[in-house]
């Protein structure tokens, strides 16, 4: 891929400096401003143990249960599933993240670009809603966890104010984590990979051993529409993560290869997503309860002898702390673009704070779990897939036309910005945005909510994800073609780097 980049460099720290006060500090101090050039040692590899560490989470295990219980799939087509599901959406991250090496900035922020400074507000507030859910789901995880060790170690039954106590050491330490910045999520991530990984194994062998196959293999083959409203519900997870992708890839060097950051992210993902998929389809055979389970993660303790059942869920319970600590170090930069006037360590106590007040909600309030979270992955994927379709179009037009990001135009947030367009606005952008989102959930079913169009085709096969993606799209590529201000970076052949 061909495109450009802007270095950015602050106007009095020189290259050694910068470079000398950056490795010196344990706590990443950088905010959504983008990484001059020389600060950009990042290495394409890091990213494969980022994705590992972003899809540790039983929630997969209960994903699959629902593929065979709820969906009638036999273990063949779960695997069908998974695999697709997995390099659908993680092709979709890996991707979109290749402009975070273009641009050196968050995705949050690359978002101007596209949508204008003032426009980017829109999108960039539904995204950020829907990290607040996804956060509060991984939080509510991360506490059922805790409290199913307790209960399996010493035996401490669950109430409500080891609910509370629970959730509100998980998402405090997921706000230590991801205060702390990219170095520390980078070393947690290498080692989990690491971790889970072997346990994962034990697991594996476990249920090779002990699952009567014959039931497994006997299942009969589910319909071809569940199939793919199957890949749709699992790659809603992925999807989740291809606004934040460039915050992960900010940090590598222009010459960085996108093919390779590419299949870091898609390899780094499957390594998990189809195993663990997998492993809960093959346990809701013999318990298919599961699957609807008041909480997702106890059965664990029924399915996985004591000895096994607690070191996997304590390391499971780390991956989902990183996970949320991934996901909030985005939310910081998200909350720095929105306005929020808090360094990024700050800005990530933002979303914190609405986690932990969900999270008591969902655990102390909600009536079904896996339901709930069903109807968030649905909402979730279409509300990030309207702004998929207009940010892709527009970062290929840039590579297409060697149109590089603009550091100074990007902070900028004025009337002489680069992406100021009309008024603030990229009326182009925001009409294929809001087009496409609303279509999208015209699409949507969920338990309160039904759209005009989801006893269509596509809603009934759970494809409205992909047909916002489509819409937003062909919508504004069939627009005319934005016109950045007269403040404009070069373009041409001569600022392009490849890549």
């Amino acid at each position: 891929m061909d495109q450009t980049s802007t270095a950015f460099t602050t106007p009095h720290a020189t290259t050694a400096d910068s470079a000398t006060t950056t490795a010196a500090r344990a706590v990443e101090t950088r905010g959504i401003e983008p990484v001059p050039a020389h600060e950009r040692h990042g290495r394409v590899r890091e990213l494969f143990p980022t994705w590992v560490a972003a899809n540790i989470s039983v929630l997969l295990l209960t994903m699959g249960a629902g593929l065979v219980v709820f969906n009638r799939l036999s273990l063949w087509q779960v695997l069908l599933v998974a695999g697709c599901a997995a390099t659908v959406s993680f092709g979709m991250v890996g991707v979109l993240s290749v402009s975070g090496k273009w641009g050196g900035a968050p995705g949050a922020m690359l978002s101007r670009a596209t949508f204008g400074v003032r426009g980017n507000y829109f999108p960039g507030a539904v995204l950020w809603v829907a990290r607040f859910g996804w956060e509060t789901i991984n939080a509510v995880t991360g506490a059922y966890a805790l409290l199913t060790i307790l209960d399996l170690l010493f035996g401490v039954r669950q109430n409500n104010l080891l609910v509370v106590v629970t959730l509100v050491g998980f998402v405090a330490t997921t706000f230590l984590v991801s205060g702390m910045g990219r170095a520390v999520l980078n070393v947690c991530n290498r080692w989990s990979t690491y971790v889970f990984g072997a346990f994962s194994v034990l697991v594996l062998g476990y249920l090779v051993v002990d699952t009567d196959w014959g039931s497994v293999f006997d299942r009969p083959t589910g319909s071809t529409a569940m199939v793919i409203a199957g890949i749709g519900t699992i790659a809603a997870g992925g999807i989740s993560w291809v606004p934040t992708g460039p915050d992960f890839t900010r940090y590598l060097p222009h010459a960085a290869s996108g093919r390779k950051i590419v299949g870091a992210t898609v390899s780094g993902a499957a390594l998990v997503f189809v195993p663990m998929v997998l492993m809960g389809a093959v346990m809701a055979v013999a318990t298919p309860d599961l699957a609807s389970a008041a909480d997702p993660v106890s059965f664990l303790g029924d399915v996985l002898p004591t000895w096994l059942a607690v070191p996997y869920l304590i390391t499971a319970l780390v991956g989902m702390l990183l996970i949320n600590s991934l996901s909030m170090y985005s939310a910081g930069f998200t909350a720095q673009t929105m306005g929020v006037k808090l360094p990024r360590a700050l800005a990530v106590s933002v979303n914190a704070v609405i986690s932990l007040v969900g999270g008591l909600l969902l655990m102390l309030v909600a009536k079904s779990f896996y339901g709930s979270f069903i109807t968030f992955l649905t909402l979730l994927a279409v509300s990030f897939s309207a702004w998929i379709g207009v940010y892709a179009v527009d970062m290929f037009r840039r590579r297409a036309l060697a149109v590089r990001y603009d550091a100074r135009g990007l902070m900028d947030t004025g009337r002489s910005s680069r992406y100021w367009y009309v008024g603030g606005f990229c009326w182009q952008a925001m009409v294929a945005w809001g087009l496409a989102l609303t279509a999208g959930l015209c699409f949507t079913k969920v338990d309160w909510f039904t759209g005009p169009l989801a006893a269509s085709w596509i809603g009934r096969n759970g494809l409205g994800w992909a047909a916002t993606i489509l819409i937003a799209a062909v919508s504004f590529a069939l627009l005319p073609r934005p016109r950045e201000g007269a403040g404009a970076a070069p373009t041409g052949p001569r600022a392009m780097a490849r890549s």
